[in-house]
This record gives structure tokens, C-alpha cells and sequence, in this order.
């Protein structure tokens, strides 16, 4: 064996070379994999701590009966949202007997069958009112529904209706349209409507897009029953909204504020044997009415309103309070009662209607109140008709 210097040099030289590590790869591979264990030490994922929750845990877990409740509780829970699933949708929870109001008109039948065919499909327990609506979306004339569900078999559905208050004329065509500016379509039409004309009416289901006839739309849907079937006509012109009756009488409205109050005390005015033979009747301030008549002729008795007997004229400020009074009584009545609501303050005096024709009052004296509205409004229109 070379025991030499060179000898054993060369031998540490070899046995280097073959030590485990010593190699470049080696050492590639050991930086790979400090630079993995670095990386893995840098993400950790975050600890949820929940010393509360955790304690609580402990504390019944290591109780025995504690430990029998909770599992005796979850199991209870777990049979009874299974039991209340089950009778939910089962045959007895199911609807049997349907009970539907608030339709009217010539689709009735139709909406009620829909409704019923609907609600068979349903639960007590769970009515789905999305389906209901669904089934009367083709029915223009339906706009809102409540359901009410009684445990086991009763179902009580009440239909929202938007009656059409006029006929929307357009290029030789007509066609229905509600209180708040939806067409209802043709198959709605009736004879005793209103007439009101525009460029264009659009498709059945949508909302009328031109302010003026939304306006006269809010009126008419606001007029009482005796009254909204004598109107033939609303016109827009130098006094605002002029509502033409189908007697040849006027009835300046101004515009689509306090309705109510207007239409009330035109009933008012026409209910006074002052306004017999008036052409005009002007409700712009609801408070002071006046009743207009043709050049060369006036009110029955107007001289002897003339002379200032107490209680009497539009001018009064006694029987314009006790009008307004009134009138306030009644709107607000008529809303208890279910009506809309769109009446807002107008503090404006109104101008003087078109020149050549006479104006007096034909206010009722401050005795007549506003419950001789809805009767004597019928009569007095009638004769106004006539």
C-alpha cells in the first residue's frame, strides 16, 4: 500500500468525491428541499379559536345526563322539521275549498278557474301566492292578490282589480285603460266609458307614458259611481281638465289634485236647485264652487241672492268654511271606507272661465252638509243630464 504524502493525497481525493452529499445534484436537491420547508412555513392556515363555544362543548359533554339531553334534543329536532316537512305537502294539509272574491266583469269566470286550478296544487301550510299570480299574469285587469290560508283544507284568495275607467282612442282603434294609465285591451270596452284620445296607445299590460291623460285618468278613477256614468268626455284646454257630461254639462277640474274633494262638490253644486239650467261648473278650488250659465240667463232665484241674504254665494266666507268642512268629512270618510287616496292641498284661487257667460253661486247654504252628497249628487246630475 503507498504509504507516501502523494499516496495518501490522492486517496482523500477519491474518498471525497464518492461522500454521500458531495455531489452538485445533491446539493441542488437539498436546497429544493430547505426552500419547500421554508415555503411551507410561511402559509399556515388560520386557527379558528372558539374558547366560548369550546368550553360549552366541554362542560356538557363531560356531564353525563347534560351529555344524554343535548343528543336527546338533536334527534327531537331532527323528527320534528322531518314531521313538519311531511304534513306540509300531504293530503291533509292539502287545499279543498277555495274561496275567491273581488272579481267582477267579463273575464270573472276566467280569473276564478285559474285561481282554483292553481290552488289545488297547494298546501295550507305553505301557499305559494308567486304561483297565484302567475296563473292570472295573461288577465290584465287583475293587479294585486292576497291568499289566506286556514289549517286544514280552506283557502280564501282576494283579487286587487284595476277596472278600466275609460276608452283610449287612437287611430281608430279603442281599447280599455285603468285608473292608473294600464291598458286592459279591447275585450274590457264598455259602452258607458269615457272617451279619451291620443296619438298612440300602447300594447295591452303597459303603462301610458303621456302626463295629460295620466292626469284624467286619476280623475275619472276618483269620480263616484253616479257621477262616473254620465261623463262622456275629458278635454284639456285654457281652464285645465274640463270634464264634458253627457248632458252638454262642464265641469272644470284644473287639474289631477284633491279629486275627491272636487267631485264631491260638484255633486254639492248640482244637488242646489240654484245650478237647475247651468252650463258650466267650475271645482277648481273645492271650497268654492261655482255654477256658470249661458249669456242672457241665469240661477233660479238669482235676484234674491243678489240683494246679500245671509248664507248664500259662493262669495261667503261662512258657506265656503262650512263646504270645506264638509267635503273634508266626506274624503276623509270615503278613504276609511277603502277609497284611494291622491287628494293634495290647492291653495290657489281659480281664473275666471271663458268671457260671455254669466257665474254665480250655487253653493248649498251652510246647513247642507256633505251626507247629502252621494244622493242628491245622483239627482242633481241627472237634471243636469237632461
Amino acid at each position: 500500500m503507498d504509504r507516501s504524502l502523494a499516496g495518501r493525497a490522492a486517496l482523500g481525493r477519491f474518498d471525497r468525491s464518492f461522500r454521500p452529499g458531495a455531489t452538485p445534484r445533491a446539493r441542488l436537491a437539498r436546497g429544493a428541499a430547505r426552500a419547500a420547508r421554508a415555503r411551507r412555513r410561511l402559509w399556515r392556515p388560520p386557527r379558528v379559536r372558539v374558547p366560548l363555544a369550546g368550553a360549552a362543548l366541554g362542560f356538557v359533554w363531560h356531564r353525563r345526563r347534560l351529555r344524554f339531553a343535548a343528543i336527546a334534543l338533536a334527534l327531537a329536532a331532527g323528527l320534528l322539521a322531518g314531521g313538519w316537512l311531511w304534513l306540509r305537502h300531504s293530503s291533509l294539509a292539502a287545499v279543498r275549498r277555495v274561496q275567491i272574491s273581488g272579481v267582477h266583469g267579463p273575464e270573472a269566470r276566467a280569473i276564478d278557474a285559474a285561481l282554483r286550478t292553481a290552488a289545488r296544487h297547494m298546501s295550507t301550510l305553505d301557499p305559494h301566492v308567486g304561483a297565484l299570480r302567475a296563473a292570472v299574469a295573461p288577465f290584465t285587469v287583475v293587479r294585486e292578490l292576497r291568499a289566506t290560508a286556514s289549517f286544514p283544507h280552506s283557502l280564501r284568495i282576494h283579487v286587487l282589480e284595476q277596472l278600466p275607467v275609460a276608452a283610449l282612442v287612437s287611430g281608430g282603434t279603442r281599447t280599455a285603460v285603468a285608473a292608473d294609465g294600464v291598458v286592459l285591451g279591447p275585450a274590457l270596452l264598455l259602452g258607458s266609458l269615457p272617451t279619451l284620445t291620443a296619438r298612440a296607445a300602447p300594447p295591452a299590460g303597459q303603462r301610458i307614458g303621456d302626463r295629460a291623460l295620466n292626469e284624467a285618468l286619476a280623475v275619472l278613477g276618483a269620480a263616484p259611481a253616479p257621477l262616473a256614468g254620465l261623463v262622456q268626455r275629458v278635454e284639456t284646454g285654457a281652464q285645465g281638465l274640463a270634464v264634458v257630461m253627457r248632458g252638454g254639462l262642464t265641469a272644470y277640474f284644473g287639474d289631477r289634485s284633491r279629486p275627491h274633494a272636487k267631485w264631491l262638490s260638484l255633486a254639492l253644486v248640482l244637488a242646489s236647485e240654484r245650478s237647475a239650467g247651468a252650463s258650466y261648473v267650475d271645482v277648481r278650488v273645492p271650497a268654492r264652487p261655482a255654477a256658470g250659465f249661458a249669456a242672457g240667463t241665469g240661477p233660479p232665484g238669482a235676484q234674491a241672492a243678489s240683494s246679500g241674504s245671509a248664507g248664500e254665494g259662493v262669495g261667503n266666507p261662512a258657506t265656503a268654511a262650512a263646504l270645506e268642512a264638509g267635503l273634508a268629512a266626506a274624503v276623509s270618510r270615503e278613504q276609511g271606507e277603502g277609497g284611494p287616496s291622491r287628494t293634495s292641498t290647492s291653495g290657489e284661487e281659480p281664473s275666471a272661465p271663458a268671457s260671455g257667460e254669466g257665474q254665480a253661486g250655487a253653493s248649498p247654504s251652510a246647513g247642507a252638509g256633505a251626507n247629502s252628497a252621494p244622493g242628491a249628487g245622483s239627482e242633481g246630475s241627472e237634471r243636469a243630464g237632461h
